[in-house]
């Protein structure tokens, strides 16, 4: 969606942020769905839920404390602290209160989605626009609830699948097998790749996003230890070439997209709904529904509240600068500042943040660019590591995860008009390599040297490489490119258990730099904690077919 659409983003909020039940959608007039205008409204009002406080903020928090590569100072300054404890130690409970939160932020999506989905009249014989609209609208639908769908069976399992109108009969629903969402999911997809055609305009995810979720739930369900493991694949299509099926959807998205020059602005304002971004949600400062800014930027970096939730965990930082130790995803240059010259800290890249100026200004009377009110130079900032080598303590123990800070820091707003990237083309090109290693198609470093080359990094590791060897090196490529972006989590465990045991859980654990005891998190190794989160205890106490 493109910016133009946030005030009828805010006026979709407005209508549906009224209804407060965990599953049932709001029931607007029927008119609502038979007139062009406000069907698009009813639209927004779908993309409205995938951009609540819930379905964003939530949804990156969990999955980014359940990636095993995050520690949080929420609920604490401490390594101990009760996040730490549970979901970011890949020891999750029923409890949860994000998660479950992101629960019903989903299943709310999804109960608009088919609200649209069961209203909106088609005439599949009609060529006029009106009625293409209709089915651009429906096909919208379809590929939201396909994604709330493959979103919610990754992190739980087994879930409810709803995809009519609730009535007396259907208020309760109990677990479906995953094999069965996943069937649910394909057919949703494809139904909107066939009828997403543009005609809503140019602000809504094109059919090439749909071809991008259908090509990761065929990688997914390519390894046969997930996918063996779990029983995701639909008894139709058992025994099929799923790399090569990833591929034909992945292949339809290549060259529909382009890289921009800088990475860094990807996560700017200046940045929104570039050539890169294949599937974006619009956030409105107006509808005040985001606080990305405020809970994800590090604390005083910026004049206004913030408190700096997510950290990258040492070990991460140093395999990405250890393997590119001049990436400039990494570190950008130092801020121009004429009194404090080379003092000043530096301007970070995209992922990190290490140093930066206190800004609190009110505390400690420095401006913002790090000066006095007199003018001199206070020499002063906030040094965490790597900048800070000593790791005296938890809070300059880890860098800061920077991409979702606002970069404003002279604001003091306690919400955002920051718009969140979900898929990219950076992430298409890295599942075309590794679909093309797997495939064994030639095709594979091709791909990869497209992501490196924006980074400033070239591809000669991957020359002459294996296939298992380019297999692990291209898994941390997801890592390096995407860090916090809501894939991690996933990507860790689409392979199987021993995978994620053996790449990322032990040589985090074993890792001999790390202090367990004040500093550093201990991840589980218990398939039973680490492959799914439970379902939240809300759902069980409410649902008497959900034991």
């Amino acid at each position: 969606m493109m910016k133009d659409l946030k005030i009828l983003f805010v006026f979709a909020l407005a209508i549906f942020s009224s209804c407060d039940l965990d599953e049932d959608p709001p029931y607007l007039d029927k008119a609502a769905f038979n007139n062009p205008q406000s069907v698009l409204g009813t639209l927004d009002g779908i993309y409205a839920g995938l951009a609540s406080y819930d379905g964003q903020e939530r949804r990156l928090f969990v999955l980014n404390g359940f990636s095993g590569f995050f520690n949080t100072r929420r609920q604490g300054g401490n390594i101990n602290n009760p996040n730490n404890t549970y979901l970011f130690s890949l020891k999750p409970n029923e409890n949860d209160n994000d998660a479950t939160q992101l629960w019903l932020g989903y299943y709310r999506t999804i109960a608009r989605a088919n609200t649209l989905i069961a209203n909106v009249e088609l005439n599949s014989d009609s060529d006029d626009l009106d009625s293409q609209l209709f089915e651009d609208v429906v096909g919208q639908a379809h590929f939201v609830r396909a994604w709330c769908y493959f979103s919610l069976t990754r992190l739980f399992g087994d879930v409810p699948l709803l995809l009519d109108l609730p009535n007396n009969e259907n208020l309760m629903n109990e677990l479906t097998p995953s094999k069965i969402i996943y069937a649910s999911i394909i057919q949703d997809a494809e139904k909107a790749i066939n009828m997403i055609n543009g005609v809503s305009g140019s602000h809504y995810p094109k059919k090439y996003a749909a071809n991008m979720l259908l090509a990761k739930v065929y990688m997914t369900m390519a390894s046969v230890d997930y996918s063996t493991a779990y029983d995701i694949i639909p008894d139709t299509i058992i025994g099929s070439n799923f790399w090569q099926m990833a591929y034909d959807q992945a292949i339809q998205v290549y060259g529909q997209n382009s890289l921009v020059s800088d990475y860094s602005s990807l996560f700017t304002m200046e940045g929104e709904n570039s050539d890169e971004s294949i599937f974006e949600l619009q956030i409105s400062q107006s509808a005040s529904n985001s606080q990305m800014g405020r809970n994800y930027t590090p604390n005083n970096y910026k004049d206004g509240q913030s408190f700096g939730w997510l950290s990258v965990n040492k070990d991460v930082y140093d395999d990405h600068a250890s393997a590119y130790p001049n990436d400039s995803r990494i570190e950008g240059d130092f801020l121009p500042n004429q009194v404090c010259g080379g003092n000043a800290p530096p301007r970070e890249g995209a992922t990190y943040m290490s140093y930066y100026w206190n800004n609190n200004t009110q505390s400690n009377g420095y401006l913002p660019n790090g000066l006095r009110p007199d003018g001199s130079c206070a020499n002063w900032g906030v040094r965490v590591y790597p900048k800070n080598q000593s790791r005296n303590n938890y809070r300059n123990a880890h860098p800061y995860f920077f991409k979702y800070a606002n970069k404003d820091v002279t604001s003091s707003n306690q919400y955002d008009d920051k718009n969140i990237i979900i898929y990219r083309y950076a992430d298409l090109l890295l599942m075309l390599a590794e679909i093309s290693n797997e495939l064994s198609n030639g095709e594979q470093i091709g791909y990869v040297t497209e992501v490196l080359n924006r980074a400033g990094v070239d591809s000669s590791g991957y020359a002459g490489i294996g296939q298992t060897d380019f297999r692990d090196k291209i898994m941390k490529e997801y890592r390096y490119e995407l860090l916090g972006e809501g894939e991690d989590a996933h990507n860790n465990r689409r392979r199987g258990f021993d995978y994620f045991l053996n790449n990322v859980i032990i040589p985090h654990n074993t890792n001999t730099s790390l202090n367990f005891n004040s500093l550093d998190l201990t991840l589980s190794t218990d398939p039973s904690q680490v492959m799914f989160l439970p379902i939240p205890v809300r759902e069980i106490n409410t649902n008497d077919l959900i034991d």
